[in-house]
């Protein structure tokens, strides 16, 4: 059996995506050495980013998987190294493109990633559930998807993803997203902390620096989409949004309920008010299904919060913006969509053919089919005389 030469193998090593970083590790600088010896057996030698690295039994898997895959070959012997201060520093220079300072790659003007901030008026009308679903079902649809959960105080989307215990790595001065089973990146202050249960107690400028910090010290990559799952209110947060991120788009979340409509309206005034559009309304809650009923030629829905809220907000912020805001789904009630947030299984991944399941997925088609505005973008036109 012909041994196989350099050039497979690098090609076999190319395969392999860093799972947080999501490049090859031959493009990384990861690879050290790659030898042949006489009886077929591969050895080669992987610089991990950080000792420790939590994500090193899946590169392990991955290098292995993929040199066996190659002719010839008969075994893998594998030893994972560590990269220098020297090798981070080169690595993150990498990342940056070259550039020393640190920008928030989603506000720059050629940026192609769409971005929507999730907001509502009150807390407890399931916005958190709703971004983590919508997170998952566009990356069904094949997008790269990432989630800051801005939620500073209420921290909850990791924990509805699987991931409540990872932690990010750090490679230099850059910080990675925590990659989920689903393909979905997510970066919570909850993760920065040192310990799980500790409070976070910040006024303004810390709650601004901890929103840029989730912005642009982390290597997000090339996402196409990117959701923030913003406290509600109309407090700190949502003000350095608007600030750092003016062409975010909002989704509006709220329930049936006159006074969760009520303050929702606000939530969507003050992203016009930082001249964010507001893409849409999301009614949450809507209705109960009746569970005495059967599902072939009925549709009893017992409207537990009452009825109208979504409607109401949507026609008051069209009236108050001048532009249409649409009522893009109504989820019913679903003890499903608890339970999948509480132990880490949205909806949408563990029971997909679910009404609530269809009608977030529904949502997530809607706002990922939409087109980026031209606002705050350079066209790029350069006048060649003057009148």
């Amino acid at each position: 059996m012909t041994a196989p030469n350099s050039d497979q193998l690098q090609a076999a090593l190319a395969t392999v995506n860093d799972p947080e970083i999501k490049r090859p590790i031959t493009e990384l600088g990861m690879v050290d050495t790659v030898e042949t010896d006489d009886q077929g057996i591969v050895h080669v030698t992987v610089l991990l980013t950080v000792a420790g690295c939590p994500l090193k039994d899946t590169i392990t898997r991955d290098v292995t998987a993929a040199l066996e895959a190659v002719e010839g070959v008969r075994g893998v012997d594998l030893t994972l190294g560590v990269m220098s201060a020297e090798q981070r520093s080169g690595l993150g220079e990498q990342l940056r493109g070259g550039q020393a300072q640190r920008e928030i790659p989603f506000a720059q003007p050629g940026s192609l990633t769409k971005v929507f901030a999730i907001a509502s008026g009150k807390g407890g009308v399931g916005k958190s559930s709703v971004t983590v679903n919508l997170a998952l079902a566009m990356s069904k649809q094949g997008l790269k998807v990432g989630v800051v959960d801005a939620d500073i105080y209420g921290h909850s989307v990791p924990a509805m993803l699987g991931v409540a215990d990872a932690r990010p790595t750090q490679v230099d001065d850059l910080i990675m997203p925590v990659p989920t089973a689903s393909g979905v990146s997510v970066i919570s202050i909850g993760m920065l902390k040192p310990r799980r249960d500790q409070v976070v107690a910040w006024r303004g400028p810390m709650l601004d620096r901890a929103l840029v910090q989730m912005l642009s010290d982390v290597f997000w990559g090339d996402l196409d989409v990117l959701l923030l799952d913003l406290p509600p209110g109309t407090g700190d947060v949502a003000i350095s949004l608007g600030q750092h991120l003016p062409n975010a788009e909002v989704l509006v979340v709220t329930t049936p309920q006159e006074a969760a409509a009520e303050v929702a309206e606000r939530a969507g005034t003050m992203a016009s008010m930082m001249h964010q559009r507001v893409v849409g309304v999301v009614e949450n809650m809507s209705y109960l299904p009746c569970p005495h009923c059967t599902p072939e030629g009925t549709d009893h829905r017992i409207e537990i919060f009452g009825s109208g809220g979504g409607d109401r907000v949507a026609s008051t912020l069209g009236e108050r913006f001048g532009y249409d805001v649409p009522v893009l789904g109504r989820i019913p009630l679903d003890l499903s969509l608890r339970e999948g947030g509480d132990v880490g299984k949205p909806i949408v991944e563990s029971d997909p053919t679910a009404p609530a399941a269809l009608e977030l997925t529904s949502v997530a088609e809607t706002l990922s089919g939409r087109g980026r505005g031209l606002a705050g973008m350079q066209l790029g036109l350069t006048p060649t005389s003057k009148f």
